[in-house]
Order: C-alpha cells, then sequence, then structure tokens
C-alpha cells in the first residue's frame, strides 16, 4: 500500500506529520514523501527542514495521495505541472485526500467542483473560489475525496482513512498506541466556539501566509 505525501517549502509540519504517523502504522502501508525535486524542503515555522529523496514526477501511480497545507499551498496552485500530476494520480487513487489548505490544491486541481469540502477557518473563500462549498465539519468525505479541516484535523482524518484501509479494529488499535485521546485544556478550538478575542489574536498568527 503505496501512500504519497507531497511536500512543498512552508509545509504545514502537523499537516504532514500528523498523518504520517497515524497511516505510518497501517500494517503494509509504506508512506513517501515527494518534492518538487529531491533535496531539502523547509516547514513553514522554519526548525524542521526534511530531505525528499523523490521528486513527485516520479511517482506514477499510489493507493493514497494526501496534499498538506499551510503557506505551500499557495506554491502548489500556482504550479500547472503540479496541478497536472495531481489530477494523473487522482485518477487511479483509492483515495484522495488534503488537510487544512492543501484542500485548495484539489479545487485547483478541479477535483472539488460543486462538492462540500472543508478548510482552515482562514481559508474558506479560497476553497469557495474553486467552486466547492465550504463546511465546517472537521472531516468530509465523498467516495474516494476526503478533506479534513486546520492543521490537526489530519490526525482525525487519518484514523478514519485507516479504517478504510484496513478495518476498525486496526484503526481503533492504531489510535489506542499513539495515544491519541484528546482532552485540550480549552474549548476554543473552533471559530464557532472561541471568543472574539481569541479569534482576533489566532488572526495574527496566519498573516505568515502560513494558513
Amino acid at each position: 500500500m503505496d501512500i504519497v505525501i507531497p511536500l512543498f517549502d512552508r509545509f504545514e509540519p502537523l499537516d504532514a506529520i500528523g498523518p504520517y504517523e497515524i497511516l505510518g502504522n497501517v500494517p503494509g502501508a509504506t508512506v513517501r514523501f515527494v518534492a518538487t525535486e529531491p533535496g531539502l524542503v523547509r516547514d513553514a515555522l522554519g526548525s524542521l527542514p526534511v530531505h525528499v529523496a523523490t521528486g513527485y514526477a516520479e511517482v506514477e501511480r499510489c493507493d493514497v495521495l494526501l496534499i498538506p497545507g499551510g503557506g505551500s499551498h499557495l506554491a502548489m496552485v500556482e504550479d500547472p505541472a503540479f496541478l497536472d500530476w495531481v489530477r494523473r494520480i487522482h485518477a487511479g487513487t483509492r483515495f484522495t485526500t488534503s488537510v487544512c489548505t492543501g484542500s485548495l490544491v484539489l479545487g485547483a486541481a478541479g477535483l472539488l467542483e460543486g462538492l462540500t469540502a472543508t478548510t482552515h477557518w482562514a481559508a474558506v473563500a479560497g476553497l469557495e473560489s474553486y467552486g466547492a462549498v465550504y463546511t465546517p465539519q472537521r472531516v468530509v468525505r465523498h467516495d474516494r475525496l476526503i478533506t479534513s479541516a486546520g492543521v490537526s484535523s489530519g490526525i482525525d482524518m487519518a484514523v478514519r482513512l485507516a479504517a478504510l484501509l484496513t478495518d476498525e479494529v486496526t484503526a481503533q488499535a492504531i489510535q489506542l498506541y499513539t495515544e491519541y485521546d484528546p482532552q485540550p485544556p480549552f474549548d476554543t478550538g473552533s471559530v464557532a466556539k472561541a471568543p472574539a478575542e481569541v479569534l482576533a489574536r489566532a488572526r495574527t498568527l496566519g498573516r505568515s501566509g502560513r494558513a
């Protein structure tokens, strides 16, 4: 089972690493990172460079394509060759998925036209500009297409995907092994629940173009 995660500079680290941790524990699965060309790719926070051994053009098919977000999505949506590759790979996947603003990449590739989809709350307008209909759900599935909301939601998506790729007992075992049992100290993890002052502060965190 071949799972491919493309990385461009300024990718949001948890968008990629969260699902990698979950999906890397799926029996029989291999998770590969790919980039524009082999070499170093830098994350949005600046301290987690990843050396990627494979250029995306070398990949002709995979079982799962997972597009992470962050500031990297800006380069992805403006790269016609990459979008062509996404469309070609999607034609043969079991599942094509995204985390955070990765859904804008799927939208730019023409895969979300007329479908409900989710993304980071700060990127709703961008998602809808590609013809998708935004929903605040944490994970949204349409057959082989799965989108997930901001950053940490990629873990939720990956656990659900693990169940689809194997079975629910295996997915639950992976969730237990990774002790994914969220108990956040504050109940401000969505726009619907966050006070105005928290939302205002959160908007300052995204001004770097990460979201």
